[in-house]
């Protein structure tokens, strides 16, 4: 997939490993009002009416999320920025790679 990068591909594999290193960092920041429980972050799902904390979960080590009441889920950070801010998988990459300081076609 490319972007405005002058048709160069976006490293989505490389953005999103390094994503997980900052885990701690990001998804508490995109989800301020969940809190740690082991390797995970629980919290409440900000793009529905979630009543109660612990059906939406992402996994602070791999990346990976569920919505466990809506069955909405992801792989890693890109995919959960993406779909928590409303924007493309190129989008959310992009903005990812922006906050790390980090070419993001490399």
């Amino acid at each position: 997939m490319t972007s405005s990068g002058g048709g160069r591909r976006i490293a989505f594999a490389g953005i999103a490993a390094e994503a997980r290193l900052y885990a701690d960092v990001l998804v508490p920041r995109w989800l301020p009002d969940g809190s740690r429980a082991g390797d995970e972050w629980v919290s409440l799902n900000p793009t529905r009416a979630d009543g109660r904390a612990g059906s939406f979960k992402v996994n602070l080590a791999t990346g990976r999320w569920s919505d466990f009441a809506t069955g909405d889920a992801g792989a890693d950070l890109v995919a959960l920025a993406a779909y928590l801010f409303g924007l493309t998988q190129s989008a959310a990459a992009l903005k990812i790679a922006e906050m790390l300081g980090r070419d993001p076609y490399e």
